[in-house]
């Protein structure tokens, strides 16, 4: 297994503009405030970044921009699962010859498949392409969860699936895949609130939506961690976890943006018809952002 990816990847955030299309200067951006924190690697199209919402070929141009921009500076993961095999091999063929450094692919969504039908289509993106993959387990939108079972199978028997973004929010699977699969895959888990208990168990990394708002503080207790000063990463943990469950608690794009907002990063709103963050929202946002400057 490759030990290449670790760490805080930032699920970027996806600007759009006043006519509804990607602000590309907007999104260099959002890329630039990860990178300049020290996070280890950005994900292109990703849920946080609105890929339910983005056309194919915006989800091209979007790999294409955050690809091109980062310019070799960190790792560029890009998401390119669809509802068909077809379309994701198209997709991750083009993330492939944009220059990305890895795929993550979810499983197909809104038809619920069986676990042997979305083996096939894994097997299948994978075999079209060189890359290495990052098999998305979220099941609340795919009506499937990988187990750990099938993860290492697939971990196994396809030699470019190297890690997994874990979404599901089931602690006991995350433990599972970190302790007793991590001979074989890279587990990164995708449930922000998870993210320092994680980084401690010895999880390859954490995928965090909210590094768009605070990667720096997310990055230090990383870091923290990684040095094995675990005393010195819970107290700074203790202090950021309120902003991180304030994000969670509400619709999460539009908190995401709120909060960017808030830290004087404005992306515009969300994609319609998803509607921004409501005012009680955003109050909860910024007293959570106002306790954790007043602490620094």
């Amino acid at each position: 297994m490759t030990s290449d990816l670790r760490g805080v990847l930032t699920a970027l955030t996806t600007p759009f503009d006043r006519d509804d299309a990607i602000d590309v200067p907007l999104l260099k951006k959002v890329v630039d405030r990860s990178i300049d924190a020290g996070v280890d690697g950005v994900v292109a199209a990703g849920s946080t970044g609105e890929v339910g919402a983005l056309s194919s070929e915006e989800r091209r141009q979007l790999v294409d921009v955050v690809v091109e921009h980062t310019a070799g500076r960190v790792p560029v993961i890009a998401q390119t699962g669809a509802t068909t095999t077809a379309e994701a091999i198209r997709l991750s063929k083009a993330a492939q010859a944009s220059g990305a450094d890895v795929l993550m692919l979810i499983s197909p969504y809104y038809e619920p498949l069986t676990t042997e039908e979305t083996v096939a289509y894994i097997q299948d993106v994978a075999a079209a392409v060189e890359l290495p993959i990052m098999l998305y387990n979220i099941p609340s939108v795919t009506g499937l969860n990988l187990d750990p079972a099938t993860v290492r199978r697939l971990a196994t028997e396809v030699d470019n699936v190297r890690y997994i973004k874990d979404s599901s929010a089931d602690w006991e699977q995350a433990l599972r895949l970190i302790h007793h699969h991590s001979d074989v895959i890279g587990t990164f888990i995708g449930w922000d609130s998870y993210l320092y208990s994680a980084l401690v168990e010895g999880a390859a990394g954490v995928m965090a939506g909210t590094a768009n708002v605070v990667p720096a503080e997310i990055v230090a207790v990383r870091r923290l961690i990684g040095a094995g000063e675990l005393a010195g990463a819970l107290a700074k943990w203790k202090v950021l976890y309120p902003v991180i469950d304030a994000l969670l608690s509400e619709p999460f794009i539009p908190a995401v943006k709120a909060a960017l907002s808030l830290r004087g990063e404005s992306v515009g709103a969300p994609r319609r018809p998803t509607a921004p963050s409501s005012e009680e929202a955003v109050a909860s946002i910024r007293r959570s952002l106002q306790s954790l400057a007043a602490a620094d």
